[in-house]
């Protein structure tokens, strides 16, 4: 279970991410909105690494969540920013991945 939380943890850390890139383009009430966005995602992430921290050791949560989090934010970024999707990106993304996975199976 704390693995969920860890992982939900994460995406709420990418649903902060996208509510801040969304933030360079909005204006007046859509740009309010999407800053209580951004704030509600990062307090329901930090509670909910905090409540994985209280069974899995903080050297494996810290390191997932902020992989997730950067996996994440590349994905969104490619996706709905329009960020470029180079060789060099994918490939280094590919080794936080397989780091992300090493940590859950030695863990």
């Amino acid at each position: 279970m704390s693995w969920i939380i860890l992982i939900l943890a994460g995406l709420m850390e990418v649903g902060f991410t996208f509510c801040l890139g969304k933030t360079k383009t909005a204006t007046g009430h859509e740009l309010t909105m999407w800053w209580i966005g951004f704030l509600a995602a990062l307090a329901l992430s930090m509670f909910l690494m905090a409540k994985a921290a209280e069974r899995l050791p903080i050297g494996t949560v810290y390191p997932v969540w902020t992989g997730i989090g950067a996996v994440g934010a590349v994905v969104i970024g490619v996706i709905f920013f329009h960020e470029p999707a180079t060789f060099w990106r994918i490939l280094f993304l590919t080794t936080l991945i397989l780091s992300i996975v090493g940590l859950k199976i030695m863990g």
